[in-house]
């Protein structure tokens, strides 16, 4: 039992690491007038996308998992590190700003772009052989509550939180990842 609750919490803060991105991006999107009807659907949207992502990262990793074993382990551990540095370098970049608006393509593009490095996440949890539906309900209600959160205080604050808050998710999947790898050393 400890050991499922300890997964629990793994992914949990996983997720939440994941989760910062859509934070961040619902921070900007925020800024614009948005209904509290757009604000529910955005959310559903970029939920879903961390459902979808991960799902095919973790198929794609249980694959790898079966024919490479150890390499794919090892592979798991180094995808997590350069996620989360790419994650905290990007934070310190200078953001562009976007024509695209949070509706119909641009929405998909949206929760396309911040969900993609839950594939990585996710082929890193099939190698490990994570328990697929506890990762997708986890990673999904998280990721929806988490672009609630920065769609509503985007509306109230300045977009300079999202830059940190994604920073803080790549230093947790960097963590992650160096955690992984120690088992190797």
């Amino acid at each position: 039992m400890t050991e499922f609750v300890g997964e629990i919490i793994t992914l949990t803060i996983m997720a939440a690491a994941l989760g910062m991105d859509a934070f961040s991006v619902g921070l900007g999107m925020g800024m614009y007038k948005l209904r509290l009807r757009k604000i529910f659907e955005i959310g559903l949207v970029i939920g879903l996308f961390h459902v979808i992502m991960p799902l095919a990262g973790i198929l794609a990793g249980k694959l790898l998992s079966e024919n490479f074993g150890a390499l794919a382990s090892w592979i798991g551990g180094l995808l997590l590190i350069l996620l989360g540095v790419q994650m905290i370098w990007s934070s310190f970049q200078k953001e562009a700003v976007s024509a695209i608006t949070p509706a119909g393509a641009g929405l998909l593009l949206f929760a396309f772009s911040v969900s993609l490095d839950s594939f990585s996440v996710g082929l890193t949890l099939g190698i490990y052989g994570a328990k697929t539906v506890l990762v997708l309900l986890i990673f999904g209600i998280l990721a929806t509550m988490q672009t609630w959160a920065g769609l509503l205080l985007g509306k109230k604050v300045r977009s300079w939180i999202g830059t940190y808050s994604e920073a803080l998710g790549g230093s947790i999947l960097l963590a992650f990842g160096i955690k992984l790898l120690s088992t190797f050393w």
